[in-house]
């Protein structure tokens, strides 16, 4: 197999989540949800939590074999009332556990986790082949207790990159894939022996998948582009179609719908990126005006009715994820003149930002409008992207914890975060060419996808040694 680029590629490469411009597209109208905040408002807020996480049942389903190739229609289903409940998808049971108040583990005592030196292989001059195994299970570093695995891997060249995963009602891994030969994405699934099969194609550079926890569907955000002037995006449900168009897209790359969410009632919640670096708007670039659905995270029924506004000023919320009090946490792609990046805990209603920020062309909030600052910043151009709450038991002491991955190839990235419940921040393991997902399987270990590489590695907890 073809190794992966070299050092200077990846750096060529990494301004692809804050990179080029696109032109003007032409929205669905979206219903804002709640009125501009005040300040006191906000304060108000920040105390509720919206709903909890899904409780997973106990017993694993007989889940029906999906089929091994569906195309999305062209056409989205008509918003309608949500239709009645039917019953719920038996999930795979997990090891979560029920006391928020288990002791928290110590961070990874200093320099047990480092960033492992570039080294020369057959393949490229800075890291391993792609299908090395023993190579990648030595180079990916973690705190002493924990073990690398290869699980899975997409032939990047074949088949293209991860950039969403996803575990099923049937406790296998979904994987979204990014063609880099510009033909259209897929959706693959990924057995227990790390096996990779298609599920779903059909999908232009899908970025957010997630399975509705009371139905069992699989929700898919992706790009439209080459059907609506401009290049557009939506979500769509496998096997049904779209459901929500017309959302922006595409300032760069990786600039439209993304992560996707479901609370314990059944509404789903996605990131929409922005179609600007900093929201100034110069000449007739008509891209840079802000529109009612873009750098938001809107919410919608099953269905794809009643879409509206939860909570706005997010340049890029690749993706958004809940803690086990039943707030949405969302990452977001700081702009381009390189302020820190930036993790959200998201308010209703509330501006966390966009397109206010503090540089000589920026634009500063309008008297009235209050702007949450983030609750973690990362280092600039460091393109956090995936982000998981850890809601199982298997790493003692990990309850609550967030996982976040850092995507870009510049200095002090490729890495996965972990930040523990009393707000500290540590790397948690490195190694990788550009780690873009994490997710928690049912067995409560965490995967990660390497876009470049392909690659998808599972971490355990082992115990000390």
């Amino acid at each position: 197999m073809k190794g992966i680029f070299s050092l200077l590629s990846l750096l060529i490469v990494c301004g692809l989540l804050v990179g080029c411009g696109a032109a003007v597209t032409e929205p669905v109208a979206v219903e804002t949800a709640v009125p501009e905040p005040t300040q006191a408002s906000i304060e108000e807020a920040v105390e509720t939590a919206v709903p909890q996480v899904t409780d997973i049942a106990a017993e694993p389903p007989a889940a029906p074999e999906p089929t091994a190739e569906s195309e999305p229609t062209a056409e989205a289903v008509a918003p309608t009332e949500a239709p009645a409940a039917e019953p719920a998808v038996v999930w795979p049971a997990a090891t979560a556990t029920v006391d928020p108040n288990i002791p928290i583990a110590p961070q990874a005592p200093e320099g047990s986790v480092v960033q492992p030196p570039y080294a020369e292989s057959d393949c490229s001059p800075d890291y391993p082949c792609d299908d090395d195994i023993e190579a990648w299970e030595e180079r990916i570093q973690v705190p002493p207790g924990f073990q690398v695995k290869y699980y899975a891997h997409f032939d990047v060249n074949e088949q293209g990159a991860p950039t969403s995963l996803a575990f099923g009602p049937d406790g296998l891994l979904y994987v979204a894939i990014h063609n880099l030969a510009g033909e259209d994405g897929a959706i693959y699934k990924v057995d227990a022996e790390g096996k990779v099969t298609p599920h779903a194609g059909g999908f232009n550079t899908p970025t957010g998948i997630a399975f509705h926890p009371l139905t069992g569907d699989l929700y898919v955000s992706h790009i439209t582009k080459g059907e609506n002037e401009g290049g557009e995006s939506a979500v769509s449900i496998v096997n049904t179609g779209r459901i929500i168009e017309g959302l922006p897209c595409c300032y760069a790359f990786m600039h439209f719908a993304h992560g996707i969410i479901f609370d314990e009632e059944g509404y789903g919640y996605v990131g929409v990126g922005a179609r600007a670096d900093h929201g100034e708007v110069l000449g007739t670039n008509e891209q840079d005006v802000l529109q009612d659905n873009e750098a938001v995270i809107l919410k919608f029924n099953p269905d794809g009715s009643e879409v509206e506004v939860f909570a706005k000023g997010l340049r890029n919320p690749y993706d958004i994820a809940w803690d086990a009090s039943g707030h949405i946490w969302a990452t977001d792609n700081a702009p381009d003149f390189g302020p820190p990046e930036e993790l959200h805990k998201i308010v209703p209603g509330a501006e966390h930002g966009y397109p206010w920020y503090e540089c000589d062309v920026c634009f500063s909030p309008p008297e009235g409008v209050a702007v949450l600052p983030p609750d973690f910043e990362f280092i600039p151009h460091s393109s956090p992207t995936g982000i998981i709450g850890y809601h199982a038991d298997a790493f003692p002491g990990f309850y609550d914890s967030l996982f976040v991955t850092l995507w870009s190839s510049f200095p002090g990235a490729q890495s996965v975060v972990r930040i523990s419940p009393d707000g500290t921040m540590a790397d948690f393991s490195l190694g990788y060419t550009a780690p873009i997902d994490v997710a928690v399987g049912f067995d409560g270990n965490l995967y990660v996808a390497d876009y470049w590489t392909g690659n998808i590695f599972q971490i355990s907890y082992v115990g000390s040694e």
